[in-house]
């Protein structure tokens, strides 16, 4: 059987597998080529200009399509904090400046919070599909809170400060399985995963 393409807007390779795992566990694969931008010629960035984590993943999904014309998906995520205004959100990659890394963006983090007291926060994936012409979207959602300081060194990003709810320990501290069992990113490509598994069964 023939397998229909699908393509990540994403040049992130561990990006890429991780969807992979998700879409094979689901008994997909056997229905989908899963490709990423290098796969269809792209180099560069994809740009990352909107002002939201929605709008951000439908342009890069848009940038995708329209080069390729495959199925095409990509997401976008940010820390939302609720103390600073859902802030960094879309400028959780670039909250200490442009050419900030993560240990800036946390410390930035940090400095901001200091003498609060409600320190609740939410990591947020938005993943924009385009199948067969239509835009559908995605949300995986994982509530916690920002730590006073950083514990472990796992993960990436703002892990080593985050602790997610119901567990005494961050992102930073948890392994890789643990974390992708609760994580953000896991359910909005899950719940992508069931879409694409309802379109292929019609």
């Amino acid at each position: 059987m023939a397998t229909r393409p699908l393509l990540m807007a994403t040049m992130n390779r561990h990006k890429l597998e991780e969807v992979r795992n998700i879409l094979d566990n689901s008994g997909l694969m056997s229905h989908f080529t899963l490709m990423d931008m290098h796969d269809v010629g792209f180099t560069g960035d994809i740009p990352e200009v909107e002002m939201t984590l929605e709008g951000n993943a439908r342009a890069k999904s848009m940038v995708g399509y329209n080069l390729s014309g495959f199925d095409c998906f990509a997401d976008d995520t940010g820390l939302e904090v609720l103390s600073l205004g859902g802030a960094p959100g879309v400028h959780s990659a670039r909250y200490a400046g442009e050419d900030a890394d993560a240990g800036k963006n946390i410390d930035r983090l940090l400095s901001e919070l200091k003498g609060f007291t409600n320190r609740k926060a939410r990591f947020r994936t938005v993943i924009s599909l385009l199948f067969e012409g239509d835009e559908f979207t995605f949300e995986g959602v994982v509530e916690g809170e920002i730590l006073t300081e950083r514990r472990g060194v796992k993960g990436f990003g703002y892990d080593p400060v985050f602790r997610p709810n119901g567990y005494s320990v961050s992102f930073g501290i948890m392994d890789a399985a643990e974390k992708n069992r609760i994580s953000h990113r896991y359910q909005a490509i899950r719940k992508m995963a069931t879409f694409l598994k309802q379109q292929i069964n019609k």
